[in-house]
C-alpha cells in the first residue's frame, strides 16, 4: 500500500509532486521519518511561480502549505494576470500582499475590475518599498485615487518608483499625467533613453508582461488628439518619423508588424484587426472567402479536410446556416 498522503498529510514529500503515483508508492518516505522541511531549490523555486500556480502549490501538502505561507521570498513580486483578474478583490489583495511583511517590490494588477482606491491606497500604506505598480485595465479605479498612492509611496521613499502602468483607467487628463510625473523618477536623460513602444509587441499575448516594460510611465500625451493614451512608435525605417507616431485612435496600425497604414489602404481580414499589404500577403487565406486571420486569432479557423488549409469562423457560420435553411425547405 502506498505511503503517500493527500494535502492533510504532514508526510507528504514536495519533490516528488511532479512525479507520478506509480512512483511515489516505491519511493515515498515511511510516515516513521518525516520530512521536517522541503529542500532549499525548492524554496528557490516558489519565488519564480505565477500567482495562481503559487496558491496551487500549497495546496499539494502540508509541508509546501507551510512553505508558501511562511516564506516571504515568493510573495515579493505579486503579479495577478487574466487567470486570477475577475476574482480579485480588495481584501484578497490585502491579505495576498500582506504576506510580503511590507517588502513588496512589485504590484501589477491586470485587468483587476474589483479593486478600489480604498484597496490600494491600504497596499500603498502597508508595503512603502513597492518600486514597480501597473494598474492597466483597473476600470474602477479613478486618477485621484492613482494619485493618492504613488503620492503615499513617495512620501516614504522619494522617487522610488520606477515604473508606473496605468492604461486603461478612465478619465486620466494631461493634470492627472503631470502630477503622477512629478512622483517619477523622470529627467531629460532618462527620457531620452526610453525604449520605443511598438503596437503589434504591445498587443501579442505572448510577449512578457507590460509591467517589465522599461518604460517609466506607459501614457502620454498624444500630439494629434492631446488625449492621455499609450503612443506607439512606427517600426518601419521609412516612418521613422514624428508624424508616425500617435495613439491606436489617431494611426491606424497593422496586427502583424506594427506599421502604420493610412485609412482606405488597410486589407481586409477574417478577423476585425488591421493589416498592411507586406502582411496580407504572407498569411494563410480562408479557403473559401481567401481572407487570413492574424497571427493573434489563427484558432479562430477550423482545418479544412479536402485541403491543407482552413476556414473562417464566418464561412463556416455561413455555411451551417446555409444547411439549416435546406432543412427547413
Amino acid at each position: 500500500m502506498s505511503n503517500y498522503q493527500p494535502s492533510t498529510s504532514s508526510s507528504a514529500d514536495p519533490n516528488l509532486g511532479s512525479l507520478g503515483p506509480e512512483y511515489r508508492t516505491q519511493v515515498a518516505e515511511p510516515e516513521s521519518e518525516p520530512v521536517s522541511v522541503p529542500h532549499e531549490v525548492m524554496l528557490l523555486l516558489l519565488a519564480y511561480l505565477p500567482l495562481y500556480e503559487l496558491l496551487a502549490m500549497s495546496q499539494v501538502c502540508v509541508l509546501l502549505r507551510d512553505a508558501v505561507n511562511e516564506e516571504v521570498l515568493p510573495w515579493l513580486n505579486v503579479v495577478v494576470d487574466r487567470t486570477l483578474s475577475s476574482r480579485l478583490t480588495d481584501e484578497i489583495l490585502i491579505k495576498v500582499t500582506s504576506k510580503a511583511n511590507g517588502r513588496l517590490a512589485t504590484l501589477a494588477l491586470m485587468d483587476c475590475v474589483k479593486i478600489t482606491d480604498d484597496g490600494l491606497r491600504r497596499v500603498a500604506e502597508t508595503n512603502p518599498l513597492i518600486n514597480k505598480l501597473c494598474l492597466t485595465g483597473c476600470t474602477r479605479l479613478t486618477p485621484e485615487g492613482v494619485i493618492r498612492a504613488v503620492k503615499t509611496l513617495s512620501d516614504h521613499h522619494p522617487h522610488s518608483l520606477t515604473t508606473l502602468q496605468i492604461n486603461g483607467i478612465y478619465d486620466i487628463n494631461k493634470h492627472h499625467l503631470q502630477t503622477l510625473r512629478s512622483f517619477l523618477p523622470l529627467n531629460t536623460e532618462l527620457q531620452l533613453k526610453q525604449p520605443l513602444l511598438f503596437y503589434h509587441t504591445y498587443r501579442n499575448p505572448k510577449s512578457p508582461g507590460h509591467w517589465q516594460s522599461l518604460r517609466v510611465i506607459d501614457v502620454e500625451v498624444c500630439r494629434l488628439c492631446e488625449e492621455v493614451r499609450m503612443v506607439f512608435d512606427c517600426p518601419r525605417e521609412s516612418c521613422k518619423r514624428r508624424e508616425c507616431r500617435g495613439c491606436s485612435f489617431c494611426i491606424q496600425r497593422c496586427e502583424e508588424c506594427g506599421g502604420c497604414v493610412e485609412y482606405g489602404e488597410e486589407e481586409e481580414a477574417a478577423c476585425s484587426d488591421v493589416l498592411c499589404s507586406a502582411c496580407w500577403l504572407q498569411l494563410p487565406k480562408c479557403d473559401v472567402c481567401n481572407k487570413p486571420y492574424c497571427k493573434t486569432h489563427t484558432s479562430l479557423g477550423y482545418s479544412a479536410s479536402a485541403s491543407a488549409g482552413f476556414i473562417c469562423d464566418v464561412c463556416r457560420a455561413k455555411f451551417i446556416q446555409s444547411l439549416c435553411d435546406d432543412l427547413e425547405f
